[in-house]
């Protein structure tokens, strides 16, 4: 009969986090251009549900994917987009 023996280095179950979509990072690389050192720009992902793309400003909502905006991936929802953090840098 063969014995059991426990393994000499414990066993890992490798666990992957998905890289940053790619919309959020060019996004964000726009935001830094438009505003050098003004902004902290944070991702969130959402393990529990895909599709979201929101972006807040000054605890704010002012663009939603889930809303119906899409991605801000034309120049006019990039201009709403920088108007919002305009007004919000106003504001202090």
């Amino acid at each position: 009969m063969r014995e059991e023996r426990e393994p000499a280095w414990p066993l890992l179950t490798p666990v992957f986090t998905p890289a940053p979509p790619l919309q959020y990072l060019q996004l964000k690389k726009k935001l830094e251009d438009e505003f050098p050192g003004c902004l902290d720009i944070c991702g969130e992902g959402t393990p529990q549900a895909t599709g979201f793309f929101e972006v807040m400003v000054a605890g704010k909502l002012v663009h939603s994917k889930k809303r119906g905006d899409g991605y801000v991936d034309t120049e006019s929802k990039f201009l709403k987009l920088v108007a919002a953090v305009k007004a919000a840098l106003a504001q202090g």
